[in-house]
């Protein structure tokens, strides 16, 4: 073979190895794609709400006036219709309020738990969380660090949950949160509550305290304490609740129990507000 036949085979192998490398890292790296909006659903059990307020308002002025500025991540859906959001629904919800037709979007393949770790970390940053949102985030969030330590690691085989053990994953979780590991157990003990009830506290009707007591009441009987409550136009103390709770767990917690601690006199409210 001719020396200059050679060195262009030599010169064509290089160039092939060279661009197929190129392609992989650039394969690697994480593309922001143009996705038609309605090819973006909303994640599964998503907790956290997307209402119509003033914040909004002004979302949806600025997507009008400068567009998306900062990509959605979302992740290719089982069943290949479309896409599951991650992280961006409030922004995907203005845009559509915009008119926008596609959003810029980053797809990446992602397991359910990591999925749903992330995407209550990119919400838990939000200034306004109501706490059954962060009730039900904080239990995504713990059930699948959880679930993650029971799997066997890529490296080894061995189970995570053998270096990390489940009972430490809620200080884990604190660590990463605003909220100590004692303030995160009571929000998990939110998701509890009925949801008549859990809309009060939402709403400010029941502090939040009382509420945590309240989440050990059955469900016959948090529904009994609500009709009590619409009737009597009053909601529980601190003092009050832990009383149900005591009554409730001994069995005695009846409807006529129920009205009885009601209709006690709180220490700091000589007259109900009508």
């Amino acid at each position: 073979m001719p020396k200059n036949d050679l060195n262009v085979t030599l010169k064509g192998i290089d160039e092939l190895l060279f661009s197929t490398e190129e392609q992989r890292q650039e394969e690697k790296r994480e593309q922001v794609q143009q996705i038609p909006i309605d090819e973006l659903h909303p994640f599964t059990n998503h907790p956290f709400k997307v209402v119509d307020d003033e914040a909004m308002t002004r979302t949806v002025e600025s997507i009008a006036q400068f567009g998306v500025l900062a990509p959605l991540i979302a992740r290719p859906r089982p069943d290949g219709d479309g896409y599951e959001i991650i992280s961006g629904h409030r922004r995907q919800y203005a845009a559509k309020l915009a008119g926008l037709e596609t959003l810029p979007v980053i797809v990446r393949d992602m397991d359910d738990d990591a999925a749903t770790i992330l995407m209550v970390d990119s919400n838990l940053q939000r200034e306004h969380i109501s706490p059954s949102e962060r009730a039900f985030a904080y239990k995504m969030k713990l059930d699948a660090m959880r679930r993650q330590a029971g799997r066997p690691s890529k490296e080894n085989g061995v189970p995570l949950g053998h270096h990390f053990q489940q009972g430490k994953s809620r200080e884990i979780l604190a660590d990463n949160s605003p909220d100590s590991n004692t303030q995160i157990q009571r929000y998990i003990r939110l998701t509890n509550l009925i949801p008549e009830i859990l809309d009060m506290v939402d709403d400010g009707r029941i502090a939040f305290r009382p509420a945590v007591e309240l989440s050990y009441l059955t469900e016959q009987e948090q529904s009994a304490l609500y009709d009590t409550m619409g009737r009597e136009d009053c909601t529980p103390s601190l003092a009050q609740a832990i009383k149900m709770k005591a009554f409730s767990r001994d069995g005695k917690l009846t409807d006529a129990v129920i009205l009885s601690i009601m209709e006690e006199e709180k220490p700091n409210q000589k007259e109900q507000f009508r």
